[in-house]
């Protein structure tokens, strides 16, 4: 059988590039982090203002260093001569950030990782994070080999809950009242998918591109 080589790098309205140290990655990764509904709705740490100091010490050290994958989310924002498809450069904005996690250090055999997703706010709502989530799911099981990819998300985040079981991840288990937030307990919900999974749902996909 042929193979066939796709840019490994895009999906099918986004490109995902490496964080970079540079003021424009820094500004970008701190705009995320200075959202309090988004960090709060992707954070179980203590919900305070953000420095700048805080998010390169604290988030993007943790990118840089304890990540399998950490990748700046694009979004094609024109072609520069207006007209698409005419195969010159496009202009990018970042829209979010998206990594899997590294396992405890000893555990590497295992094969198994988790997902951090953050989206912009001007972004959410637009199923880009859907779309970047399917794709580190690939590359984790296509490009790294793992066996499991899990996510989690709290109980006061219900949307994300159902974007992951949409996605396919299956409810694992729930950790009762293990995160105070906005005066009241709430549980950890803990999401997986395993690669044979993954596998059944891409040849399910391809049956029904097939058919259609």
């Amino acid at each position: 059988m042929a193979t066939t080589f796709n840019n490994p790098f895009r999906s099918k309205r986004l490109a995902y590039r490496a964080v970079e140290d540079t003021p424009e990655d820094d500004d970008f990764i701190h705009s995320i982090q200075s959202d309090p509904l988004s960090y709060a709705t992707s954070n179980t740490t203590l919900l305070k203002p953000q420095t700048k100091r805080d998010t390169l010490n604290g988030y993007k050290k943790h990118l840089m260093e304890d990540a399998i994958l950490a990748v700046i989310i694009l979004l094609p924002i024109q072609n520069i001569h207006g007209q698409p498809g005419t195969g010159s450069p496009e202009i990018w904005t970042p829209i979010g950030i998206i990594a899997l996690k590294k396992d405890e250090p000893g555990h590497d055999h295992h094969r198994k990782s988790s997902i951090s997703i953050d989206i912009a706010k001007p972004y959410q709502n637009h199923g880009y994070g859907s779309e970047a989530i399917e794709w580190v799911v690939d590359w984790g099981f296509r490009k790294a080999g793992l066996h499991r990819i899990a996510v989690e998300s709290f109980s006061y985040n219900p949307g994300a809950t159902r974007l992951y079981e949409r996605l396919g991840f299956q409810f694992e288990g729930r950790q009762r009242e293990a995160i105070w937030y906005d005066g009241g307990w709430h549980d950890m919900l803990i999401f997986g998918m395993l690669d044979r999974e993954w596998e059944e749902q891409q040849q399910k996909k391809s049956k029904e591109g097939s058919s259609e």
